[in-house]
């Protein structure tokens, strides 16, 4: 060691043997509930949709793939042989459209009035933060058959039409795609206003300001310095959105009234009516392989865009 040097406290401490172990025992809570909650059953879902079904539910530990199989194909019981059947596949292509449309709505609502919370007095803005949460104190089948009393012919909507004279009979609304979609909308809005508040809270709005001072119309200055800006938050919002709408159950099986599945209630059925969990446990993993892959080239052609930013 150089004379005079002056040693820096704990500059050698994370070469010791024990600070890695100290490391993971810290880490050792968080750890094991990350493998018991997460990791854990998506195994045990992985593992059953290679088995074989029982008879009266539950699994045979055999090994077999024609869970998959039944995804796309229909077999022929008298000679084994397979058939293209797109039914499953119309389920989820109503539930990506469901969601899209479900995601894009509560941004078009969620956007404006994250906006104007962004922009009232800092006095004021916890009161609007607890207004949106409000919904999530009540349980979301409560909201769920709320929704139910409001769509219904009978219902809030239909009776204020009729009252004001406007409709002579009731408009069908409910156990449409409509009311799905309502309901999606309904349930998942506060999901895309609170990270879209939390990005237009800090946008810095002498930007805006400058903007207009250099003659910019507000369409200009929305699109080039608000929505860039406040992209972390919108691309959060549609991610909390659209994800738990492409799993939902309650909204299709009450609104919907069982007559336009989802891949929800598809999964739900197989655990329950049809006890075929090795076929249940195989749409939740194309479900759960379906998202990942969207994240995936999500990442893939987001990062480009990052780095090309100066």
């Amino acid at each position: 060691m150089v004379a005079g040097a002056t040693a820096v406290p704990g500059a050698g401490e994370a070469a010791l043997p024990g600070a890695t172990g100290t490391r993971l025992l810290l880490l050792g809570p968080a750890l094991g509930i990350v493998v018991l909650v997460g990791i854990l059953p998506l195994g045990i879902i992985l593992v059953y949709s290679f088995l074989t079904p029982g008879t009266f539910g539950g699994v045979v530990w055999k090994f077999s793939a024609e869970a998959y199989a039944q995804f796309l194909f229909d077999r022929d019981f008298l000679d084994d042989s397979l058939t293209f059947n797109a039914a499953y596949l119309g389920i989820f292509g109503r539930s990506l459209v469901q969601a899209g449309v479900a995601t894009a709505a509560c941004l078009l609502v969620g956007f404006p009035t994250a906006y104007f919370m962004a922009t009232r007095p800092p006095a004021t803005r916890n009161a609007w933060v607890f207004l949106i949460t409000v919904p999530f104190w009540t349980n979301l089948l409560i909201r769920t058959v709320c929704m139910l009393l409001i769509l219904r012919d009978e219902g809030l909507i239909n009776n204020a039409l009729v009252g004001a004279g406007l409709i002579s009979t009731p408009i069908v609304m409910l156990y449409t795609d409509f009311a799905i979609g309502l309901g999606l909308m309904y349930s998942y809005l506060p999901f895309m206003v609170l990270p879209l508040y939390a990005s237009l809270e800090k946008l810095d709005f002498r930007l805006v300001e400058a903007a207009y001072d250099l003659y910019a119309g507000r369409w200009r200055a929305l699109t080039r310095i608000i929505i860039p800006l406040a992209r972390p938050g919108i691309v959060a919002g549609c991610l909390l959105v659209f994800i738990p709408s492409l799993g939902a159950f309650l909204a299709p099986d009450l609104l919907g009234g069982g007559k336009h599945l989802m891949i929800g209630n598809l999964i739900q059925l197989q655990f329950a009516s049809s006890r075929n969990w090795p076929f249940g446990s195989a749409a939740a993993m194309i479900l759960l392989a379906a998202v990942l892959l969207a994240l995936m080239l999500y990442v893939r052609t987001a990062a480009p865009r990052q780095r090309a930013r100066p």
